[in-house]
């Protein structure tokens, strides 16, 4: 399996756990949807850090578990709770492909990174077991203020002749997300006789609006932080920051230091071979 280069980069650890109970809870609907089976065997694609991916041995009373994902910086902190039947490893998730091979192939939050979703699923319901199944969540929240910002302001002067050949990095969660019913066709004609998909709308109370700057700072601002020079991704954010509360404030009424709904749509789906 080949090794990739990750993506997006860089990621960190400890600015993405700053919402670690908000991103928990997709994955607690995600692993809500699989039946029980006796002793799977499983595999978590983009498992990050490992935490929730840990827990699936007692959840699931898995016989074997193992994650996998293509972030250093994420994977050192996965190692540390390596076990027996635990374990974690390098690999790009959208190639991979173990026919027959696991009861259960889940991936919380990662298949937005990679393109073409109809072969990369296609691998992973490969990778099944009779009987086995497949959950997957995918974010599906490109069309709000804090994504549609930091394009705008990436297309701007003094960044934008800062990228190379003078074109911000792209949106690759709005080019490869797809309408949920595209993944329930999709799941069909792949072989699931039944497959479930559902969009759902998470509604995260956070401490202010401002705290929605630190979320994205932990996921799709790092295409622009990769891309940038320290000084100028400072600059970046700091427009950023400036412009989206005063967006959020427009739109939705969100004032700095009060309360702030930020509600992020995700897309979840199931399905069995």
């Amino acid at each position: 399996m080949p090794m990739p280069t990750p993506i997006p980069s860089p990621w960190d650890p400890q600015q993405y756990d700053r919402f670690k109970a908000e991103r928990s809870k997709p994955f607690d609907d995600l692993v809500a949807l699989l039946r029980p089976r006796p002793a799977p065997h499983v595999v978590d694609l983009g498992c990050g850090t490992g935490e929730l991916t840990a827990t699936l041995l007692e959840r699931l009373g898995a016989a074997e578990v193992l994650g996998l994902d293509n972030a250093e910086t994420m994977l050192a902190e996965a190692r540390g709770r390596a076990g027996v039947r635990l374990r974690f490893g390098h690999a790009d998730i959208a190639a991979f492909y173990e026919p027959g091979a696991w009861d259960i192939v889940l991936s919380n939050a990662a298949l937005q990174w990679v393109p073409d979703h109809a072969a990369t699923l296609a691998r992973w319901v490969a990778s099944l077991a009779p009987g086995g199944q497949l959950a997957v969540q995918v974010p599906a929240n490109a069309d709000h203020p804090t994504h549609l910002v930091a394009d705008e302001l990436a297309h701007e002067e003094p960044f934008r002749s800062a990228f190379a050949h003078g074109r911000p990095p792209p949106d690759v969660v709005a080019a490869n997300v797809l309408a949920p019913e595209r993944y329930a066709a999709l799941l069909y004609n792949l072989g699931i006789p039944d497959p479930q998909v559902r969009l759902q709308v998470y509604c995260h109370l956070l401490d202010g609006p401002e705290q929605a700057v630190e979320w994205v700072k932990g996921t799709t601002l790092n295409r622009f932080k990769a891309a940038l020079p320290a000084a100028l991704y400072a600059e970046f954010l700091a427009r950023y920051r400036e412009r989206l509360l005063a967006r959020l404030a427009r739109d939705a009424g969100a004032v700095e230091g009060r309360p702030y709904l930020y509600p992020f749509k995700r897309i979840l789906m199931w399905g069995q071979a």
